[in-house]
């Protein structure tokens, strides 16, 4: 298939790009920036786009059958509020609209755990444990938002495009290894406790974006793209009752078990991580 991808210099979107090709997929890459040197296989596509243009995201898609949107500003951290907030909604918007009427039916996007409010809360609200994907939005900065009317968008395009099928992945902090997550958690527990303990990894990352392929739904779903276990040594029990105490745990978890319920992936997108 032709596989247009945005973001594609980026972290997951180079991660995206080598299992595409190694698939036999033909892929496009399309961002600000070009890929580092030798980052992605050779002889992939690139076109340099201002992704808050319509008509130039519309060119750079046409004729292609899958798109997965990564590009955006990754946290709140580096920009203004309002650069944030806009430039990801609007390239969001772009995205869906322009592969709606590029004639393209599988989307993917890039979303957030922060949709619901995580990580760059002043504390996060988590109403139960482990969350999923029915869990109410308590987001307060402008990331989190973006991420959650990305993912309005998302309803909202399918509502008025009904044979399309569109995917917003909530992906957690995607890292190389396990080992990675583990050495970033023993520095900053008041941070991880905020995210809930977890990671992705880039390789599941990826799987997760290119499912959208074979994805046996029609419509627009959020998914938890998230780690089954913790990076913590402690048991899970006890972080919750040392981090978020008064918060309902609505079953009994395994000792390392992670707190991000990934049950609707697997189902709907055959993916574990």
């Amino acid at each position: 298939m032709r596989i247009a991808i945005t973001g594609g210099s980026g972290n997951v979107g180079r991660h995206v790009i080598a299992m595409a090709v190694s698939q036999g997929h033909t892929v496009r890459n399309i961002d600000r920036v070009p890929p580092p040197d030798g980052s992605i296989p050779a002889g992939v596509d690139f076109i340099n786009a201002e992704l808050s243009d319509y008509q130039s995201f519309y060119d750079a898609i046409n004729g292609f059958d899958v798109l997965i949107h990564l590009a955006a500003i990754p946290a709140p951290r580096g920009h203004p509020d309002h650069v944030v907030h806009n430039n990801n909604v609007t390239s969001s918007y772009n995205a869906l609209l322009a592969a709606a009427n590029c004639g393209i039916k599988r989307v993917t996007q890039a979303s957030s755990i922060n949709a619901i409010g995580a990580v760059y809360s002043r504390w996060p609200t988590f109403d139960y444990l482990p969350v999923d994907e029915a869990h109410p939005t308590h987001n307060e900065d402008p990331y989190s938002l973006s991420k959650w009317i990305c993912e309005l968008q998302g309803d909202s395009i399918a509502r008025r495009y009904e044979d399309m099928t569109i995917a917003s992945l909530r992906f957690h902090w995607v890292v190389a290894s396990l080992e990675l997550a583990q050495q970033y958690a023993s520095k900053n527990s008041d941070g991880n406790a905020k995210q809930l303990w977890a990671y992705t990894l880039a390789e599941s990352a990826a799987r997760a974006c290119l499912a959208i392929i074979d994805a046996p739904y029609v419509g627009h779903e959020a998914f938890f793209i998230v780690s089954p276990t913790t990076v913590m040594a402690e048991k899970t029990s006890d972080l919750i009752a040392q981090w978020h105490p008064q918060t309902w745990v609505t079953k009994t978890l395994a000792d390392h078990e992670g707190m991000y319920d990934c049950g609707k992936a697997e189902r709907l997108l055959g993916w574990k991580h």
